[in-house]
Formats: C-alpha cells, structure tokens, sequence
C-alpha cells in the first residue's frame, strides 16, 4: 500500500488536506493534552472537596447521635454546604461499594471518602440523573446526605470542548471558501486547455485568481491565439496556392479540348487529373484542423450509415458490429470526423476484399477498430504512412496512385479532436486501424 494511493486526486482536495490536517492535528493534541489534564485535575479538586464537607459533617455526627446531633446536622449541612441530610434509624446500610467505578470522577470520590471518612459509608452517582448521596453507616439506621452532581462533575470541560470544535468549524468553513475561490481559475484554465487539446471551442474568459494564475491564463490565451493563427494561415496559404494552380491548369484544359484526341493529349489529360486531385488532397489535408465547429453528435449512428452506405452503394463485404451498450453523444467536428472515416474505410476497400468495424466505450474513451484481409503494413513502415506526402510502395498496389495524404488527413484530425490513431496487426490477416477520441 502506497500513501499517494490514499491521497485526494483534485488540487482542490489536497490544497484543503495541507490546510487542514495539521490544523486537525495540533486541534486533536491540544484537546487531548489541556482536556485529560484539566479534566483530572478539576475532577480530583472537586470530589477532594466534596469528600471535605461530607467527613465535616460525619466527625460531628460519632458514631452514637442523638436527635439533637442529628437536627444540629441537618441544619449544618443545608445552611453551609446545601447538603439536604435525610435519617432513617429503621434504614438497613448497603455496605460499601462493591461494583467498580463506572466513571473516574466515582473512582476519585470513592478514593477521597475512603481517605477522610471514620463510619462505613456507600456512595451513589447513578440512582439519580441529578443529585449524589452517600450513606454513612449509624448506631441505628443510615444517614443520607445528597449533594448536586455539580460539585463533582465539572461543565467548564465540555465548554471547552464545544469552543474547539466551534472553532474548527469556523477555520473550515473559511478554508473551503477560500480554497474554491483559489481553485476555480485553474480549473477554468484547465477546462479551457483540455477544450483546445480536444478539438473544441475554447473562449478567451476572464483571469482571475492569484499572480501566478493569470499568468498562466494569460501565457495560454497567447499560445491559443499563435495556434490558430497558424492553422488559418496553413489553411489560406494551401488555399490561395491551389486557387492560383487551378487557373493556369483550367487554360490548360481548355487547349486540351481544342486538340485532336491523340495519344499524347490523353497523357495530359491524365497528368491534369492526378495534379488536381493532388490540389484536393491538400486543401483536404490543410482542413484537417480547420474552424468547422464542434457539435454534439451521434458516433455510432454515423458509423452505421456510412457503413450501410458503402455496403450498399460499392458492394463491399464490410460489417459493423455494434457495442453491446450505445456510444455516447460527444462533441465532434462532425465533417471531419466523417472525412477520416471515409478515408479509412476508401483504404479498406482499394487493398482488401473484406472489413470490420468494432467500437467500444471505456474509461470516457470511445475506440473504433478499422480491421481489413488486404496485405497491411509492415511495423517498420507503419509510421511512414502517417505522414504527409508519403506513400508506400512495398505493401500497398503502387498502382492505385495516391498522394500519401489520406492516413496523415485521418491522423491530423483524430489528433485534432485530442486523440490517437495506431496502426496494428488485424485478426483478418491485414491492417487494422485504432481510433481512440476522448469524450
């Protein structure tokens, strides 16, 4: 067993252990310490001076007394000491106190009787909730002298004792207002951060909170800021590139239509198509992270038509099976999301004859498993085919073309929404592709 196991995992919690555990401790030791000895000491000068008054009354008693010793007791004793005094001369004495104490004020009392009294006495705290009596043992009968609880047992303990935890109380409560005010700006910047590295919207929002907070509130505005700036200006650039490409390839192909269909002609027209499906290989690639706009959708449904779809439309031997619980509804780039998926069932089904598509939800994580029986991808290449621009010859029919750009768009994006995209051995003999997205 590891102490960090039984640690608060929130800053919150352990910012509020660091206050309050020693606060607690130095509380519980005080307490311990003042109580046990305030309380020893008062309970013993209490029933020392209880004891003191009852053997005051008992050594002007003897051990033979009249009525008048009696009645000059009884007066004594309620004018003095407010001891109501009670004979019984028929009474039978109880003998001394045989059970244990039940109390350590009992065990001091009895002790401090046993010290000062000469006659057989029994003493008597738990008959009545309110008063104490102690018999003393005549020549016939009992006397009885009642005394108040009171002067044995002390409030001043419990006073304290309320004061304290009082008091705790009121240093926790202030704790807690403090520390959530302290805590909610990170948890602000964090929320903020776990936003941008998902994919999704992140506002500028107010900084607050102490020096070093805003700090790195502000250092993360900034780096939001730079990175969308970049992503935009990526994705004009590509932009303005390939609107400036497409006018001198648009002349082209109008010559094209005024030369006579020959053998070089159709070369050109060829060379043109693979140019502008090159140009829309990398504006889709360049808006891979664009500014489309999370929404809340609907995984498992969109997975299950585009499967429908492709079954139906291309007669491709691809099954989707279903978790055996629903997927959740998260924010997506919905259009992206759907361009990456395209993308890996369009590999499917130019290298392969038969695929499989599972999906799972564990731990706020949604896996989709892309499995196929093509020829796959070897390790030692599996990371050159997620990036840009490049395109395996060994593994994959070099004759299919391509620009090397359709895992990198799939990459790009799953990694825009804050997850991973990996590469694996399939159980049907070819590649299988692992899209883990966070919720």
């Amino acid at each position: 067993m590891q102490l960090r196991n039984y640690l608060p995992k929130t800053l919150f919690g352990r910012m509020l252990s660091i206050i309050l555990v020693p606060m607690i401790l130095v509380q519980v030791i005080t307490v311990f310490i003042f109580y046990d000895r305030h309380w020893d000491t008062v309970t013993r000068h209490m029933a020392g001076q209880l004891a003191a008054d009852i053997s005051l009354l008992a050594d002007r008693l003897g051990d033979t007394p009249n009525e008048a010793t009696i009645e000059s007791i009884q007066q004594t004793g309620w004018q003095y000491f407010s001891f109501p005094v009670q004979y019984n001369a028929e009474a039978k004495f109880l003998g001394r106190n045989s059970t244990p104490p039940t109390s350590y004020a009992e065990e001091v009392l009895r002790y401090e009787l046993g010290v000062r009294l000469k006659q057989e006495w029994h003493a008597d705290l738990e008959t009545d909730p309110h008063l104490v009596f102690v018999d003393l043992a005549l020549d016939p009968g009992v006397l009885r002298i009642y005394a108040s609880r009171k002067r044995i047992f002390s409030s001043t303990s419990w006073t304290f004792f309320g004061w304290t935890l009082g008091s705790s109380i009121l240093l926790f409560a202030i704790a807690l207002l403090f520390l959530r005010g302290q805590v909610r700006p990170i948890l602000r910047l964090a929320n903020a951060a776990r936003a941008l590295g998902l994919g999704r919207q992140a506002p500028d929002y107010r900084l607050e909170g102490a020096r070093e907070v805003r700090l790195a509130g502000r250092a993360f505005q900034a780096m939001r800021h730079r990175i969308m700036r970049q992503l935009n200006e990526r994705t004009e650039m590509l932009a303005g590139v390939s609107h400036d490409l497409r006018t001198p390839l648009t002349r082209i192909r109008l010559q094209l239509e005024l030369m006579s269909n020959n053998e070089d002609a159709a070369a050109i027209r060829s060379d043109l198509a693979e140019m502008e499906g090159m140009i829309d290989a990398y504006l889709s690639f360049a808006a891979g992270e664009g500014a489309e706009p999370t929404e809340d959708t609907d995984l498992q449904a969109m997975l299950d038509r585009m499967i429908t779809q492709t079954r139906n439309t291309h007669a491709f031997d691809i099954i989707f099976k279903a978790p055996s619980s629903p997927l959740p509804v998260f924010p997506l780039r919905r259009k992206a999301i759907r361009r990456a998926i395209e993308n890996i069932i369009s590999n499917a089904m130019a290298y392969s004859q038969q695929a499989q598509v599972t999906t799972s939800y564990r731990n706020d994580e949604v896996t989709i498993i892309f499995d196929d029986n093509g020829a796959g991808i070897p390790a030692e290449r599996r990371a050159d085919a997620l990036r840009p621009f490049v395109r395996l010859e060994t593994s994959r029919n070099r004759r299919t073309g391509g620009t090397g750009l359709g895992l990198s768009i799939t990459s790009d994006i799953v990694m825009g929404h804050g997850g991973d995209l990996i590469l694996d051995d399939s159980p049907l003999g070819g590649l299988r592709v692992i899209v883990k997205l966070p919720v």
